[in-house]
């Protein structure tokens, strides 16, 4: 026994230091800045840094308890593939006034920045947003439109320089909306929904016709107009500079482009004529677009992208503040044009939108040209000539709008439910099917084997749904803020802004007031899934399961109530404090953020699973104080669903011996407040193979219904059977 007591108490201070570790989270893993003390300099009053969590994902940045700013990730928010192919990853700082406050370059590929271009560059390019706002205007290497502000490209690295610059704005105004910083919705939430070409719509159309009616745009440049885009600009110095002024020939053409969209059968079927169309389609991959350019001039929109094979860095497109890129494979060769009356042109060619880069052919695009002018061996400056399109109504549909089912003057959290309307269905249905499964478990309980399975398959919808996907883990901290806005005032909306949270609180607090905590604990809960399913697994591996002697374990139940007081005053004091400690909750590291954070905070995550294979809920059953607080409010409970016999306990042991969370005394009364409803003991006592008054009673009605065997009398000398009336 001596034995036995020495072991336990080693696990109970091998669990007392787990707590102790947990505890600590909040400032032995600060943060952000463990990965990146840089931030530190951006922030040199900020008193902690907090992780990076949310969507878009982001990391507090904090002065006491008041958020001063934010930072993170262009590559988790925006990840926009550069000339490598690859996302930059930049680090981006914003204060809570909307402005740039640091920057930095995390990750690049970019093979431009190999062959001669110092990587200093790119450095010293990204550092120019320091002091700019996040919804301001800026153009790289372009003429500065009316309210734009222009920054100067990297110097023969025009398309790194425009790929960062995207990455760098639509992330910090990603962030930046998201977080309430900046008036208006976040980047493409007023995107409009996605359209559809018109397969059957084929009219025959000359090229007046085509240009007529916006189906071919052009954007038509001269001498002169190029030379005041660069007016200011270090001269060339050669002789053959295309960009430079020539008198008398101001208006003689630089390039004179045409474009369209080739999908539509009008436009398509027109320019290449119905063969050459239907062979394009063969070339492409559902969800592909192609757009046709044409051009005579003295400047080539193929550019040097094309001779090397990498990316045509002269020519893109930008569609709702998204920029496209084409390399050397999503290029195909064009044919003369088919109209009798269209021009003749010196380039054409084809350049495919890939499917799956959520190109809209029924928003408006813009087709983007860049003219370099060479000023050194290794340096040129840039100018960007932009021309707008837009397919012809006629040539695509859109889906029927459904705006008009939430008013535009309606409350946001009105929108908020409107647009997450899967999500709740999906949760909706699947609490109704526990509601059903709970309402009629003495059917359930007697069909183990569909109870089982039924089981399983939850717990794996818990996980993967309500916690991966739906993000609608309960945390202690949703408790605390509860709490507090009783106090200080309570604001329905403020708790409408997450439909998911507020459907499940909702669920969870009608089974605390039917049945206490156990619904959520042992159903709802995907940490708790998560523990559950993986010593499942371990036991079907024969991993060996240790369960703690009943006189350790009554007394490591207080250390749940112990943690909910301490977090409980702190949240008195700040409920910002309390959400810091809160951390002893692995819920955030393993659900939330789907384990993407720093390495304490997955270790700690990691420590109480690989637990759970050996004892099963251990950090539930002992340190959760989410399942102390509903303990607590679960003793209100109206009803007692769980069957009992008056042999429980007396001498009856078998459920209380099985019970995997021991919550069932030796006197055979289960403890509500730690009972997880897993519904194994309901099974045990519907079993008439197994619980002891059924057995008995099952024993008896088989003798009574066996056959009585015929008296023997004895015949001459023998016995022989006579039948007794």
């Amino acid at each position: 026994m001596v034995r036995g007591q020495t072991r336990f108490a080693r696990f109970a201070r091998c669990l007392f230091a787990a707590l102790l570790l947990g505890l600590a989270a909040g400032t032995a893993w600060a943060g952000v800045d463990q990965k990146f003390p840089v931030v530190k300099t951006y922030f040199p009053q900020a008193t902690r840094f907090g992780d990076i969590e949310g969507k878009p994902a982001a990391a507090s940045v904090y002065a006491g308890d008041q958020v001063i700013g934010y930072v993170f990730e262009s590559v988790m928010v925006a990840p926009i593939p550069a000339y490598s192919g690859e996302p930059i990853n930049i680090l981006v700082a914003i204060d809570v006034a909307g402005r740039i406050v640091g920057t930095k370059v995390i990750y690049q590929d970019e093979p431009i920045l190999l062959v001669g271009i110092p990587v200093q560059k790119l450095y010293d390019f990204v550092a120019r947003y320091v002091g700019h706002r996040v919804d301001d205007k800026i153009v790289v290497g372009g003429s500065s439109a009316p309210g734009s502000v222009k920054i100067d490209a990297i110097s023969s690295a025009t398309v790194t320089s425009m790929v960062t610059n995207e990455t760098i704005m639509n992330a910090a105004l990603e962030v930046a909306a998201s977080r309430h910083l900046v008036a208006g919705a976040a980047l493409g939430a007023g995107r409009l929904p996605m359209a559809t070409i018109r397969r059957d719509v084929f009219h025959p159309a000359t090229w007046q016709q085509l240009t007529g009616n916006g189906a071919i745009r052009r954007l038509h440049l001269t001498r002169d107009t190029v030379a005041a885009a660069f007016k200011g600009q270090p001269e060339s110095g050669l002789d053959d500079d295309p960009t430079a002024p020539v008198p008398g020939h101001g208006q003689d053409t630089f390039i004179d482009l045409y474009y369209a969209d080739l999908m539509a059968p009008t436009i398509g079927e027109n320019l290449l004529g119905k063969a050459g169309y239907a062979e394009l389609l063969k070339q492409l991959q559902p969800g592909d677009e192609a757009i046709a350019v044409m051009a005579n001039g003295i400047y080539s929109f193929k550019g040097l992208g094309y001779v090397r094979g990498g990316v045509f860095d002269r020519v893109h497109v930008m569609q709702d503040g998204k920029l496209y890129l084409f390399k050397d494979a999503d290029y195909l060769a064009l044919e003369r044009a088919k109209p009798a009356d269209a021009p003749a042109f010196d380039e054409r060619g084809v350049f495919i939108l890939r499917h799956g880069q959520g190109f809209n052919p029924g928003a408006p695009w813009t087709l983007q040209l860049l003219v370099n002018r060479q000023v050194g061996p290794l340096k040129s400056v840039y100018s960007t000539f932009s021309g707008g399109y837009q397919l012809p109504a006629d040539y695509y549909a859109m889906p029927k709008a459904r705006h008009e089912l939430v008013p535009d003057n309606a409350p946001m959290w009105v929108k908020v439910w409107y647009a997450n309307r899967f999500k709740l269905a999906v949760l909706v249905a699947g609490l109704g099917f526990l509601f059903t499964l709970l309402t009629f478990q003495d059917w359930f309980v007697r069909r183990p084997v569909l109870l089982e399975r039924l089981r399983v398959g939850f717990l794996v919808y818990t996980v993967v749904f309500i916690g991966w996907y739906g993000l609608a883990q309960l945390s202690i901290v949703n408790v605390l803020t509860f709490v507090s806005a009783v106090i200080h005032g309570f604001h329905w909306s403020v708790f409408l802004m997450d439909p998911l949270l507020f459907v499940l609180w909702t669920f969870v607090a009608v089974c605390l007031l039917l049945v206490g905590r156990g619904v959520f604990c042992g159903w709802l809960c995907p940490f708790g899934a998560m523990q559950e399913l993986i010593n499942k697994a371990a036991k079907k591996l024969k991993v060996r399961q240790y369960e703690v002697p009943p006189f350790v374990h009554e007394r490591l139940w207080a250390i749940k109530y112990l943690v909910l007081m301490v977090l409980f005053g702190l949240s008195l004091q700040s409920v910002g404090l309390a959400e810091r400690y809160a951390e002893v909750e692995p819920f955030k590291t393993a659900v939330s953020l789907h384990f993407a954070r720093s390495w304490g905070y997955v270790a700690y995550a990691g420590a109480w699973l690989v637990a759970s294979a050996f004892t099963n809920k251990v950090y539930c059953r002992y340190v959760c104080p989410l399942g102390a607080s509903l303990a607590v409010g679960g003793r209100l409970r109206l009803f007692e669903w769980l069957r009992r016999r008056k042999e429980c306990g007396h001498p009856c042991q078998i459920c209380a011996n099985e019970c995997e969370v021991q919550a069932i005394r030796p006197t055979g009364e289960i403890n509500y407040n730690e009972c997880h409803y897993c519904l194994d003991c309901q099974v045990t006592y519907w079993n008439d193979r197994k619980c002891p008054p059924l057995v008995e009673h099952r024993k008896k009605r088989e003798r009574a219904a066996r056959p009585v065997p015929p008296p023997v009398v004895a015949v001459a000398g023998r016995p022989e059977p006579t039948e007794v009336s």
